[in-house]
């Protein structure tokens, strides 16, 4: 793995505190840990600093280790340790993280990676030029079924051609997001064969076998002699 290193000070935040609604999911994640073992929540509050500024600063570090009253070198190593970690700033609408494993390479991914050169910015980790928009090329992201497949935010979207992932970049960048529906992009129901189902077709298997059930479930199950 290639060494990691925080933004450069030019664009470093001055200070960094969590807003009302993630302080309190902060707490949350620190009360699941025993008394004198709350630094274990270490990732999880930097995974919300992530989530409420895009990328982690070297501000929320800071503040994360006096929560947790934890060195700062040491909250430092697991940021830097953890690749799900950007540590300089992406996209403020979309960062497009696009799966370049065996199975979705196979796929198509540097088709889709094309793309993202194309759209957003010639090199991973930088922004366009308005700064709305990054890409970068991560390790597998766990529906190799449905290769090749991008995630942005929490959300994956899969089944992917090199021309939907352009409509949906380009929603992105106009603010409509959330008119993408996440999952597959073709006409199939998560991880069912593209082709339609090849078993368990037959409704009657699936009657058939629930009747005793609930017969059972109602008392109606005759005793034999």
């Amino acid at each position: 793995m290639s060494v990691r290193r925080l933004a450069d000070e030019s664009v470093q935040p001055a200070s960094f505190a969590f807003n009302r609604e993630m302080a309190a999911q902060a707490q949350t994640w620190i009360k699941k840990y025993p008394k004198g073992r709350e630094q274990s929540a270490v990732i999880p509050l930097l995974m919300l600093a992530q989530e409420q500024e895009g990328w982690v600063t070297r501000a929320a570090i800071e503040h994360v280790s006096e929560m947790l009253d934890m060195p700062r070198i040491r909250v430092l190593e697991v940021a830097t340790f953890y690749t799900q970690f950007q540590l300089k700033p992406v996209g403020t609408r979309a960062h497009v993280q696009v799966c370049g494993t065996t199975p979705c390479m196979l796929r198509g991914s540097e088709a889709l990676m094309d793309v993202c050169r194309s759209k957003i910015h010639h090199d991973q980790f930088h922004t366009n030029a308005d700064g709305t928009l990054s890409w970068e090329e991560v390790e597998c992201l766990g529906a190799c079924v449905n290769a090749p497949m991008i995630m942005i935010f929490k959300d994956t979207y899969e089944d992917l051609t090199p021309e939907r992932l352009a409509e949906i970049i380009d929603a992105f960048e106009a603010g409509k997001g959330d008119t993408i529906k996440p999952g597959p992009q073709v006409d199939r129901v998560y991880s069912a064969p593209e082709t339609g189902l090849t078993s368990l077709t037959d409704e009657k298997v699936f009657l058939k076998s629930a009747r005793p059930k609930a017969a059972k479930a109602n008392g109606e199950e005759k005793k034999t002699v």
